[in-house]
């Protein structure tokens, strides 16, 4: 009896490691897809507006440049996107580099993203849903590590919704809430408003007229204000758009660059929300 009884326990010992993952991995499934589908409710279809080259009147030249460059005439506006990369992330600005793959969904005219990034040893998601800022960090998706919100997360996610703007460059257009302002013949500055909360980039533009870095001042996590940049390159025509296909996300601290995230994007699909959410 007592031997039947160790073996039960050593039985349960062993399994319970897997069963607590499976048990994490399904919770977090569905919280994924709950947050998708509430991106989801907030796209609004405006894919009926078109891209005109006289919305670019007025705007400053290196502006003006860029969407003659990524953008041809009659392009439909993108109300949505679902898009997959690899690449490498730092968990610290300290850290060594780790692989990582990722999914992500945009709304555009709703401001809003979930991005789900994976590694072999933790989950992330980070998000902008309903005017609200997130990031939700796991340790195998059962040991909470990072559970992030409040304002300066909003700022913080809106700004990378606005920057991230360049893999749907429509949500760039000029409108009651988006305005660019010139600084110079590279340079120009992106303002955009939502809700009460106002954010801006400047970006730098290349000689062909494609944007290759967008630089702002960020919340880092809890702590204060600091320069965050993104550096785009590798530009490639998708859906009769030119859009970047890698990114590098920097922190700049005391005028030294930390860069903490690489991503090349294998797929991007525009107009569409894949289903699948929960995969």
């Amino acid at each position: 009896m007592m031997n039947r009884m160790l073996i039960g326990t050593v039985a349960v010992i062993l399994l319970l490691p897997g069963l607590l993952y499976l048990g994490g991995t399904i919770f977090t499934k569905k919280q994924i897809s709950k947050e998708v589908k509430n991106l989801r409710t907030s796209t609004r279809d405006i894919s009926a507006n078109i891209y005109d080259e006289d919305l670019l009147v007025g705007l400053p030249l290196p502006v003006q440049r860029y969407f003659r460059y990524v953008l041809s005439e009659g392009q439909p506006y993108v109300s949505a996107v679902y898009m997959e990369h690899d690449g490498q992330f730092k968990t610290a600005l300290d850290k060594e580099w780790i692989d990582i793959k990722g999914k992500q969904y945009f709304s555009a005219d709703e401001p809003g993203f979930l991005w789900v990034g994976k590694t072999s040893l933790f989950s992330v998601r980070d998000m902008y849903i309903s005017q609200k800022g997130r990031i939700k960090v796991k340790l195998l998706n059962i040991f909470k590590l990072v559970d992030g919100e409040g304002y300066k997360y909003d700022q913080g996610e809106l700004l990378r919704w606005l920057g991230e703007s360049v893999w749907f460059p429509t949500n760039l257009l000029p409108g009651p809430r988006l305005r660019w302002s010139a600084i110079d013949n590279e340079t120009a500055n992106l303002t955009f408003k939502h809700e009460g909360q106002e954010v801006s980039y400047e970006v730098s533009f290349d000689a062909l007229g494609s944007i290759k870095q967008l630089q702002t001042r960020r919340y880092m996590g809890d702590a204060g204000l600091e320069t965050w940049i993104g550096r785009v390159s590798d530009y490639q025509r998708v859906n009769g758009m030119l859009i970047p296909m890698r990114i590098e996300a920097i922190w700049k601290i005391a005028g030294e660059e930390h860069s903490y995230a690489r991503f090349n994007i294998r797929n991007i699909y525009h107009n569409y929300l894949i289903e699948g959410a929960n995969q």
